[in-house]
């Protein structure tokens, strides 16, 4: 009897581990999208305090936490949890946001990779840039939250394709070398090639916002002007001249940017720059009130 209890504990035991884990791909996925609570306010350090505590979470396709995670819900969640709001799925989460270098990498830009054998192309995996080329990501082979690294992994840096940066720049300021637990002496930081990927060129309304899909060098702006818009909207062709007469009427300086859209000319019709969001915030109530009640707040970098 005392040999049959011994081999039946280790059983045992085993069975009530692996139970406790959720299966990586579940039969019936939950595919609804559940926004995250806003718990912190937009900065690195929070995102620092996110990343520590998620280690080592479980990975499970379609969730998007707050204990379960596939590759693009760990990212919508952490920069949800903070009230920045990105698209839920990663080949979407590249179109948006500030395109930057892999050579200017910071802490806490999203990097996208193109991990199917299908195509070079196509945006399969996202993780989240920790500095020294070290990333975290719901990995999909260890199925939990891991860290990995550029530098010394051939098979992710090969895929890399994108990468984004959706923290405003005034609210990262450097950390101290000795909270990132990541950061090895062995790893010398190294530039990394990004080959050229190009986007389809159209647009997508979402909350009354146009998220626009096409290469970022075609809209991107340094002005010392400022970032901040006031969009009145997007229109086939040109805006109609009676609604740019109002704007020119109330005192106002606006901008048009065009982009095609299935063989159409789309025009993006922002009001602006203004150099800080409070002066677009304040203007917004006037465009509301004698322009467009539609009108809404657009940063463009």
């Amino acid at each position: 009897m005392k040999k049959y209890i011994y081999v039946i504990l280790p059983l045992l035991a085993i069975l009530l581990i692996t139970a406790c884990k959720p299966p990586h791909h579940p039969k019936n996925p939950n595919y609804n999208i559940i926004k995250p609570k806003v718990i912190h306010t937009p900065h690195k350090k929070n995102l620092n305090k996110m990343v520590k505590k998620l280690q080592g979470s479980p990975y499970v396709w379609a969730e998007e936490g707050p204990n379960n995670f596939d590759c693009s819900g760990f990212t919508y969640y952490m920069y949800g949890s903070m009230g920045i709001e990105i698209p839920r799925v990663a080949r979407e989460q590249a179109k948006v946001g500030k395109r930057i270098a892999a050579k200017d990498l910071q802490y806490g830009d999203l990097i996208f990779f193109a991990t199917s054998g299908k195509s070079s192309k196509k945006i399969t995996h996202v993780g989240m840039y920790l500095g020294d080329g070290w990333f975290t990501h719901a990995s999909t082979i260890k199925h939990e939250v891991i860290y990995s690294n550029l530098f010394t992994s051939p098979y992710y840096k090969k895929r890399l394709r994108v990468c984004r940066r959706y923290l405003p720049e005034t609210t990262t300021p450097k950390l101290a070398s000795a909270t990132t637990p990541w950061q090895t002496k062995e790893v010398s930081p190294k530039p990394v090639k990004i080959p050229r990927v190009i986007q389809p060129q159209q647009v997508e309304t979402m909350k009354k916002a146009i998220v626009i899909k096409t290469e970022m060098k075609e809209i991107e702006q340094t002005s010392a002007k400022g970032n901040f818009y006031v969009q009145v909207g997007s229109f086939i062709g040109k805006p109609n001249g009676g609604l740019l007469y109002s704007i020119r009427r109330h005192g106002l300086q606006y901008k048009i940017i065009k982009f095609p859209k299935g063989g159409k000319s789309i025009s993006k019709l922002l009001i602006g720059p203004y150099v800080k969001k409070s002066d677009a915030v304040t203007q917004l109530d006037k465009v509301r009130k004698n322009i467009q009640k539609d009108a809404f707040i657009a940063e463009i970098r």
